[in-house]
């Protein structure tokens, strides 16, 4: 049997990367109509015709969606090519494509489960090499699993790298992070390669798609799909606006003598503990602790107060699990706990004019002030490593309204287990910016007198 490709010259580059030992990983897309999912299903067929025994797999954010579209294309690939009738078969009961030599190609189901947060359902399978399809809906965690289970099977009898391909459209998640903006500023380690393809790099389908995606009335997505815009926002449930966030490190903020200490405390080990001094609304310094106890950020915290000079009552510190222990030793300053019930806005000591908070609970009130503050940078950053900014950036973007059309609920935002699934990892940096809304929420004064009531009134 012979097959003849006719690449498009993006589709070529893609073809050339995979033959490239030195090559673990390719990104190919960023647009709609750039021959993705062809790519995909062309390149698994002719490893599975030309060496008998190979493995690969294909995986998507949810199988249903695999089967209704990167399928129906793999059927449109092997017609294409006129791959006679039996060659291949679909097992839909173990969704996979098993050919007549014995090479086979498994559709999974990417999608992260709480009851298996590590992936550990595919630990024990073994791959030639791999494909991720529209891999901004999927957890990273996935892609580094897989990472472990291709180069697995007959790889050097193949003489068949084990190179994962992987394909999207822009989102601002793993995928923009690791791949389009280490292009875009050069610096794309040598074992990865970006592809940037468009509807217009696609000489076969160029003049439908270009019409089709013309036609749509939403400008942001658009901006994505048509010109392949990384950095247009694109969510409406978003909290911040994209370029309100990236000013964070710029704005210049009224100067203020009040010094303000945020910690967001590190679970059990877990995650690492992350502390921002503030001057008034500025953040000033951040110090990211990793794996440390609750005694070793007692000294930490203790150290920086005594040398910013903050008095206990303008600390505060996540409560929730370990951190009570935190706030148990360091008596006086405030325990944050997000599932709380919201604050009453205003000054609770001498006013009764306050207005009652119809959020679903403090850690949604606290975001949903920070947001206000973001967007009318009312806040400044001073950080200079761009690790950090960035993950400040990433995690900001994940902050979403929750239930949003639904008017009968209680504002709130999306949980902190979500923003996890997206980003994969624990919002700290975030968290230790949203929690000193608590001091701009729950001590608003009056005047710089006192107010005595009248009983007159």
């Amino acid at each position: 049997m012979e097959i003849y490709i006719k690449p498009t010259p993006k589709q070529h580059q893609v073809y050339q990367a995979l033959s490239n030992p030195k090559i673990t990983d390719v990104f190919f897309g960023g647009g709609a109509g750039g021959g993705k999912t062809w790519l995909i299903c062309e390149s698994r067929l002719i490893n599975a015709l030309r060496f008998p025994g190979y493995r690969s797999y294909i995986a998507r954010e949810e199988l249903k969606r695999l089967m209704q579209s990167t399928f129906v294309t793999w059927s449109k690939v092997c017609s294409y090519h006129k791959i006679p009738e039996g060659t291949w078969k679909l097992n839909g009961q173990y969704n996979y494509i098993e050919f007549t030599n014995g090479s086979r190609i498994d559709l999974l189901d990417a999608k992260f489960l709480p009851t298996d947060p590590l992936y550990e359902r595919f630990g024990s399978l073994e791959y030639t090499d791999g494909a991720i399809e529209e891999a901004g809906e999927i957890h990273p965690l996935f892609r580094d699993v897989m990472r472990s289970r291709i180069g697995r099977h007959k790889n050097d009898e193949f003489g068949l790298n084990p190179t994962t391909l992987i394909t999207g459209n822009p989102k601002k998640n793993w995928t923009k992070k690791e791949f389009y903006d280490p292009w875009k500023n050069g610096t794309l380690p040598e074992n990865k390669v970006f592809i940037q393809a468009l509807y217009n790099d696609n000489q076969y389908t160029a003049e439908s798609y270009g019409n089709q995606l013309s036609q749509l009335s939403d400008i942001k997505l658009k901006q994505r799909l048509m010109a392949g815009n990384w950095e247009y926002e694109d969510d409406p449930d978003a909290l911040m606006n994209f370029d309100a966030i990236s000013d964070l490190f710029t704005n210049t903020v009224e100067d203020s003598n009040d010094y303000y200490m945020v910690i967001d405390v590190a679970r059990l080990g877990v995650d690492k503990a992350v502390i921002k001094i503030w001057k008034g609304l500025r953040v000033v310094f951040i110090k990211t602790i990793a794996k440390c106890g609750i005694d070793q950020l007692e000294i930490e915290c203790r150290t920086l107060a005594n040398k910013y000079n903050i008095p206990f009552s303008k600390i505060i510190a996540d409560e929730d699990g370990v951190g009570g222990g935190l706030v148990d030793n360091m008596r006086g300053i405030k325990g944050f706990v997000g599932n709380s019930s919201p604050l009453e806005e205003g000054q609770m000591e001498y006013s009764s004019n306050i207005t009652k908070p119809n959020f679903k609970n403090l850690r949604s009130q606290c975001y949903y002030k920070l947001a206000d503050y973001v967007n009318n940078h009312k806040i400044a950053i001073d950080c200079q490593d761009e690790t950090i900014k960035q993950t400040i950036i990433e995690e900001l973007e994940q902050i979403k309204a929750n239930n949003i059309d639904n008017t009968d609920q209680k504002r709130s935002v999306i949980s902190k287990d979500k923003i996890k699934e997206v980003i994969g990892r624990s919002p700290d940096y975030s968290d230790t910016l949203m929690m000193r809304m608590w001091f701009e929420i729950n001590y608003q004064p009056l005047s710089s007198s006192i107010w005595i009531p009248d009983n007159n009134l």
